[in-house]
């Protein structure tokens, strides 16, 4: 088993990065749960806001076919949590913070705008609905295309633009990635490599570019390393390794599906 998951990892590869992060979520205190906080320790993540809770730590079980990824099914246990004033007070001295799909709390956006400056991957929703509510709060938005042609990456990207983003992302795995803003089309070099295991390239990828674009690096050049960065990834196991002997009980899995179901989103601020 590898520490891992969209906002875990996002901290770990932005600190890489050359960025100062911070993650905050909640684990148990079991074997996985030790292992993401003992990885983000290691990886000089603050974890100040990382709660500890009655319960499971979240876990998801990945198949890899030919080094590519394939999500087989998962358990959130408890990572689904409401944010704290704690929280709110760290993430309103931050340049950004970054959140997703997979996070569940879609109804306090309006409120981290107003803090600070949001980092949000819709991954594979491409609903425009969802992108018209997401956009509007987002310095940055991303998207997994790896299904989409050039055209179709193109139009995506400048849909999250006219939405709201400030800029939008399209990662499309080795066919490179395209980045939206100010008006203005950017594509991402390839940079190729045998994979022993993607997971993690993705956001690898964003975090580079999140950390590039807010440092006013040019985006051709933030492209280029966060593509560079990437593709390291695709040569580790796991998205940035740890790995430990197995240690979850699998028979608490839902298929994918079952996990967006039946998974209910944290309720919105109350002003």
């Amino acid at each position: 088993m590898f520490p891992g998951g969209n906002c875990v990892n996002h901290a770990v590869f932005a600190r890489r990065a050359g960025a100062i992060t911070a993650y905050a979520g909640a684990v148990c205190d079991d074997s996985a749960g030790r292992l993401i906080r003992d990885a983000l320790v290691a990886e000089g993540v603050d974890t100040r806001l990382l709660r500890t809770e009655a319960g499971r730590t979240a876990y998801c079980v990945i198949d890899r076919q030919d080094g590519d990824r394939v999500f087989v099914g998962a358990n959130l246990g408890v990572s689904i949590i409401r944010p704290e004033e704690e929280d709110l007070s760290f993430i309103a001295k931050v340049d950004a913070v970054h959140t997703g799909r997979s996070s569940h709390i879609d109804a306090w956006l309006a409120k981290f705008s107003r803090l600070t400056k949001v980092s949000y991957d819709l991954a594979t929703v491409h609903d425009r609905d969802r992108i018209a509510f997401i956009a509007p709060h987002c310095f940055l938005l991303a998207f997994s295309g790896g299904n989409l042609s050039e055209d179709g990456a193109l139009s995506l990207a400048e849909l999250g633009g006219a939405s709201g983003a400030a800029w939008c992302l399209v990662t499309r795995g080795d066919k490179g990635a395209v980045l939206y803003g100010d008006g203005k089309f950017f594509r991402a070099p390839i940079q190729p490599v045998e994979p022993l295991d993607t997971l993690g390239a993705g956001d690898t990828f964003i975090a580079n570019v999140l950390v590039g674009l807010l440092s006013s690096n040019d985006p051709q050049n933030l492209l280029a390393a966060a593509a560079a960065a990437a593709a390291d990834t695709c040569l580790l196991q796991g998205a940035f390794g740890y790995g430990a002997p197995m240690n979850v009980d699998l028979a608490t899995m839902l298929t994918i599906d079952e996990v967006y179901k039946t998974t209910v989103p944290v309720a919105g601020p109350a002003n």
